[in-house]
């Protein structure tokens, strides 16, 4: 992590989206894409963001466990206090979500 780096926000977007805003470097956007998250190409560059028929609780757990990734990775996270996921204990049984299917590696389940 660079000192004074610029942070990663993960937000709940004016429309009820939930996306991404700040830098993202390959390891950062693949983070994400593993948390569930898209990238299309927009005006600006990228918009990253969660599928919109996830629901509210996948929503937040993917948002978590994104901003979970990332900070164990040392990137300087801000996650939207309206997306954090319900306190769970970690137990063996706890799953997280799986990425989507990519045409180039086969999908991988966490426990």
């Amino acid at each position: 992590m660079t000192p004074g780096a610029e942070r990663i926000r993960i937000i709940r977007g004016r429309g009820g989206q939930v996306e991404i805003l700040g830098p993202l470097d390959p390891l950062a956007a693949e983070l994400l894409r593993r948390a569930g998250f898209l990238t299309f190409p927009a005006l600006s560059g990228q918009w990253v963001r969660l599928p919109f028929d996830m629901g509210g609780a996948s929503e937040n757990e993917h948002a978590s466990w994104a901003a979970d990734m990332l900070t164990a990775a040392h990137y300087p996270v801000t996650l939207d206090t309206t997306l954090r996921a319900e306190h769970l204990p970690d137990t063996p049984s706890r799953t997280r979500p799986a990425a989507p299917p990519s045409s180039t590696a086969p999908a991988v389940h966490h426990r």
